[in-house]
């Protein structure tokens, strides 16, 4: 796939592109990126999010593509990453909800800056605040006031919470990339529903589920497969959204929430579906790296 021409035709990023405009597969290895057989494209899994439309639509749900690139003149520490994270990563030139870049770079804001444009729409990843090789510590509020305002220039969209409406579906779109919310960012998604109109709410770390954790654990995990089917123990982002008050209790009223039809995350790299709620369904997409992708249909 000429996958410049493909950045090109989309009508929304993270979360949002009118698959009835892609392009038909080119028949020739891409020359941005040699090193990749010709049938190295996109896969796709599709879903179906019954809302009632007069309308029915649909888009492409995208994550974590880490564009690895760095000009000359910039730090050795943003050389090595895009050294050792390229041959990780490739560099696909797609949008997605969150972890379009690997790495704060000139080279990669310049790549968002390109391909995003007053249409484009989506959700900052964690690896978007990366500055600075990583240490667990930084996970917080404090670490992001660093680069925030940075970020908000290279952006065009509230990187907090942001809201777009596509025939008549309200997409909002949450910075939660530390797995966390704040009470400002429950309060403005709050104000969106006033709205009265169907939710599809975008992120970069899901909420996790039970089945979604077990299949994250099972993905990433190192020393050998699990067989025994229990609930792993909860860490990391699964552990903060339950011990973080705020973020509990968000979601706990999401899950009460008849407006909210629909989640779209990406952030462990795998594909998996579960049902969030009485009203929405949670779906994860696997890396843009590894060319995945999700067509969702909401009718």
């Amino acid at each position: 796939m000429d996958r410049r021409y493909f950045i090109k035709s989309m009508a929304g990023a993270g979360a949002l592109i009118a698959t009835s405009q892609l392009p038909a597969l080119a028949e020739d290895r891409p020359a941005e990126f040699p090193k990749r057989g010709r049938y190295e494209r996109l896969s796709l899994s599709y879903a179906t999010v019954k809302i009632g439309l007069k309308k029915p639509f649909s888009v492409l749900h995208l994550s974590d593509s880490h564009l690895s690139a760095t000009y000359a003149g910039e730090d050795e520490w943003k050389w090595g990453q895009k050294e050792t994270r390229t041959r990780t990563f490739g560099g696909d030139y797609i949008v997605h909800t969150g972890d379009l870049i690997d790495y704060q770079s000139e080279a990669n804001f310049d790549l968002v800056r390109k391909y995003f444009g007053d249409k484009m729409f989506g959700s900052l990843g964690n690896h978007e605040f990366i500055h600075e090789k990583w240490k667990d510590s930084y996970a917080n509020e404090k670490y992001k006031d660093g680069t925030r305002r940075q970020l908000k220039k290279v952006y065009p969209f509230d990187i907090s919470l942001h809201s777009q409406v596509v025939n008549d579906v309200n997409f909002v779109t949450l910075d939660d990339v530390f797995g966390y919310v704040t009470k400002e960012q429950v309060r403005q998604f709050k104000k969106e529903v006033k709205k009265g109109l169907p939710i599809v709410l975008c992120m970069h770390v899901p909420f996790f589920t039970e089945n979604i954790w077990r299949a994250t654990c099972r993905f990433w995990k190192t020393d050998g497969p699990m067989t025994d089917g229990k609930l792993p123990p909860a860490t990391g982002d699964y552990l903060k959204q339950q011990e973080d008050k705020t973020t509990n209790e968000f979601i706990a009223y999401l899950k009460k929430e008849p407006l909210l039809k629909c989640i779209l995350a990406g952030h462990e790299h795998i594909s998996v579906e579960d049902q969030f709620s009485a009203t929405c369904r949670e779906y994860l997409v696997a890396g843009g790296f590894l060319f995945h992708g999700r067509e969702v249909m909401f009718i």
